[in-house]
């Protein structure tokens, strides 16, 4: 199916932004985007005019459980921890994806296309998260990258879970330890499998092992999303990750924006939030909304999670707006849900601007972008129509 959407008001998150044009696509992959439309060579495309609204790219949330934390379900449909064992490299989120969660829905309403899910932080290594898009009959219809990084945390939350059962971490200094004991054993598991593999003559192939197989691949590109809220942890994340050379991203960075200097020499992005609600623990009590535009003003790459369930999906933009509030510039609070949010995971090869060659994952607002009665009013996902308002 070929679409023109024209005579709209284009943030495209790349080189044009608040500026009136048209997006050109056909199947599911974007064509053309420019400012001066020629009616003639788009003769045989379906013609949407805007009037002059809002098209930006689908909206990606960076961090989420969706669709593996059900919504409106619990020990049925709450699949994001197993909290049997604190290291748990293996999982993989893909496998505890339901795609008829009704969050999907009412992410996809929202003008959410894309979203990163994964398991939740009760582990000190919880698996992977996978990205999806926010539309389709089955997992395998809706995944697009199945593996976007590996998963751990920091802090209170693998604490509070193993010392209820009296088991290792109870501590912090025991969490960064195991981090630590598994990161060396998968360090050496993969440079003996290497040596085996290059054929060398002394080099014997190392004993099958689940976990080490699958966490060894942060030796080798797979990035590690590390759940820290606390200056603290922040600060463990960033060592560990300088020790073991990992490529991170500092996971909710709830009080970044207290050592802002520090996080930037560690020269990690961070993705933030959620910030819209109570400080439901002691972890929580330094967020702030000013805590965006400090870390943009420090140059420090971010992005804007839900956390959903935490904040629902649908309320993306209604946190988004209190950033603006606090001081972030409206563009840049539009890229924290869009390009960075896809570049900081590795997807913007397909998604987070509207740029030619990538997927057509685009919404036309009904009004201002971070006005609470602002809807979108058409969601295309993969240059197909899947939601229109009224």
């Amino acid at each position: 199916m070929k679409t023109v959407i024209k005579n709209a008001t284009l943030y495209t998150m790349d080189t044009l932004n608040n500026q009136v044009g048209y997006v050109a696509f056909s199947d599911g992959v974007i064509e053309t985007v420019g400012t001066d439309f020629d009616p003639e060579a788009y003769a045989d495309y379906d013609i949407i005019d805007a009037k002059k609204q809002l098209l930006t790219p689908g909206l990606v949330d960076p961090h989420s459980h969706i669709g593996v934390m059900e919504e409106g379900i619990q020990f049925e449909g709450n699949d994001g921890n197993e909290t049997t064992n604190p290291v748990y490299p293996e999982l993989r989120a893909i496998d505890s994806l339901y795609p008829l969660d009704s969050s999907f829905k009412s992410a996809l309403a929202a003008g959410v296309t894309t979203a990163v899910t994964g398991p939740g932080s009760a582990n000190v290594i919880g698996g992977t998260f996978t990205a999806v898009k926010t539309v389709g009959d089955t997992i395998d219809d809706m995944v697009f990258k199945e593996e976007v990084c590996m998963k751990m945390a920091l802090g209170e939350n693998p604490k509070r879970v193993y010392s209820s059962q009296k088991r290792n971490p109870s501590t912090r200094m025991a969490s960064a330890a195991l981090m630590r004991e598994w990161l060396q054993k998968a360090k050496e598991y993969d440079t003996q499998l290497k040596k085996y593999e290059a054929g060398e003559a002394d080099a014997s192939k190392p004993s099958f092992d689940m976990k080490l197989h699958s966490l060894r691949r942060v030796f080798n590109g797979l990035p590690v999303k590390i759940h820290a809220h606390r200056s603290d942890d922040i600060m463990t994340a960033i060592r560990v990750a300088k020790e073991f050379d990992l490529n991170i991203t500092i996971e909710h960075a709830t009080e970044a924006h207290t050592i802002p200097k520090s996080v930037k020499a560690g020269n990690f992005p961070v993705i933030l939030g959620p910030t819209l609600g109570t400080a439901a623990k002691y972890e929580l009590r330094g967020k702030s909304f000013e805590s965006a535009k400090i870390v943009h003003a420090h140059e420090i790459p971010f992005a804007i999670m839900t956390d959903h369930p935490v904040i629902p999906a649908e309320n993306i933009l209604v946190q988004l707006a209190l950033f603006v509030k606090e001081g972030l510039s409206r563009l840049e609070a539009m890229k924290a849900v869009t390009i960075n949010a896809a570049r900081i995971n590795g997807i913007d090869a397909r998604v987070g601007s509207i740029v030619p060659g990538k997927d057509a994952d685009l919404v036309l607002w009904d009004g201002d972008f971070f006005d609470i009665m602002t809807r979108p009013k058409h969601v295309f996902v993969n240059g197909k129509l899947q939601y229109k308002q009224g």
